[in-house]
C-alpha cells in the first residue's frame, strides 16, 4: 500500500496517471487508494494534484520564458482564465501579479509516504461477518469535520425529542447494537468540508418493518473491522479512526470497501466527556 501511494506521487510529477489501472496493478481498489491517501496526507488526492501543478506552474510563470496560455495548456487548462482561477486558489494571487511581483507563492512539497509502526495507538479490533441489514433513523446532510465535535451533527441530534431516542433503541434488533452515529455517502477523497449523510438511528434486520417517518440506508452483506475505543470523547474515537489509516490498514491484509462508517456508543459518562465506543468500518480482503 505504501509503495502504491508513493507511485501515485511519482506519477503526479509526470503529469498524467490512471488511478484505476494503478490500483489494479497494486492489487487494491481506487476507492481504498483515495481514502488512504486523504487520511495519510491530510488532503484529498485531487487537492494534492492541484497544489503540485500550481507549484510547478509558478516556477514557469516567474521565469517568464513562455506566455501564460502555453503554461496553462501544459498543465491541463484550456484557457488562461481557468488556469488563473486555479492559480489564485492556491497562491492567493493571479499569475500576472506573480510574474510582475515575484510572489506571493504557496509551495506544495512533493509528498513521500513512509510506514512507521510504533504502536502508539493500541488497536482493539475484531472482524465481523454481517448479513444484509438496514440502518434506520433520522438523516441529514452535513459537512465533514475531522477534529472536535461537529456542530451540525450536534444540532441535528439536539433537535430530536428525548422520547425519540427511546423509540429508536426499541427498534434495534441486530448488530451493531444500540443508538448509532452513521456517516454515509462520503466522497472517496474525503475532503474536509465536503458533504456527507449523517444518520442518527439503529440497525435492524432486512425483514424488520420500518416506520414511514424514518430514513433508511440499505447495507449489503459483508465484513466489518470493528475497533473498540475508550477514553475522552470524541478525542479517543477520532484518534483511533486516524490510526486505522496510519497503522492498521498498512499493517494488515484488509482494505476499505464502499459503505457507511458506523459508531456505536456503548457507554457514555453523565457529562459526555468520556465514552466507550465501537467503530465499524466496511472491509474486504486486500
Amino acid at each position: 500500500m505504501i509503495a502504491a501511494l508513493n507511485r501515485i506521487v511519482d506519477l503526479v510529477e509526470d503529469g498524467e496517471f490512471d488511478l484505476t489501472t494503478l490500483a489494479r496493478s497494486a492489487g487494491t481498489t481506487e476507492y481504498h487508494l483515495r481514502r488512504m491517501f486523504s487520511s495519510l496526507a491530510a488532503m484529498p488526492l485531487s487537492e494534492y494534484v492541484r497544489r503540485r501543478r500550481m507549484t510547478v506552474a509558478a516556477a514557469a510563470v516567474i521565469r517568464g520564458e513562455e506566455d501564460l496560455l502555453s503554461i496553462a495548456v501544459r498543465h491541463g487548462y484550456a484557457s488562461t482564465e481557468a488556469f488563473g482561477r486555479a492559480f489564485r486558489a492556491v497562491h492567493g494571487a493571479g499569475p500576472g501579479d506573480v510574474r510582475r511581483d515575484g510572489g506571493p507563492l504557496r509551495s506544495q512539497p512533493q509528498l513521500r509516504f513512509r510506514l512507521t509502526v510504533e504502536g502508539s495507538t493500541p488497536m482493539d479490533v475484531r472482524i465481523a461477518d454481517q448479513p444484509a441489514y438496514r440502518l434506520i433513523g433520522h438523516a441529514v446532510r452535513v459537512p465533514l469535520i475531522y477534529r472536535g465535535i461537529n456542530p451540525h451533527i450536534q444540532q441535528h441530534i439536539a433537535s430530536l425529542p428525548v422520547s425519540e431516542h427511546g423509540r429508536l433503541k426499541a427498534l434495534s434488533d441486530t448488530e451493531p447494537a444500540g443508538l448509532l452515529q452513521v456517516t454515509d455517502g462520503v466522497d472517496p477523497d474525503a475532503a474536509e468540508g465536503s458533504e456527507l449523510t449523517y444518520l442518527h438511528g439503529v440497525a435492524v434486520t432486512s425483514a424488520t418493518e420500518v416506520p414511514d417517518d424514518l430514513d433508511v440506508i440499505e447495507v449489503l452483506a459483508g465484513r466489518w473491522a470493528v475497533f473498540r475505543t475508550s477514553g475522552p470523547h470524541p478525542d479517543a474515537l477520532q484518534t483511533a479512526w486516524a490510526a486505522t489509516a496510519t497503522e492498521w490498514f498498512p499493517s494488515n491484509p484488509w482494505r476499505l470497501r464502499p459503505g457507511p462508517s458506523i459508531v456505536a456508543i456503548l457507554d457514555l459518562s453523565a457529562d459526555f466527556s468520556t465514552a466507550t465506543c465501537e467503530l465499524w468500518l466496511p472491509v474486504e480482503p486486500a
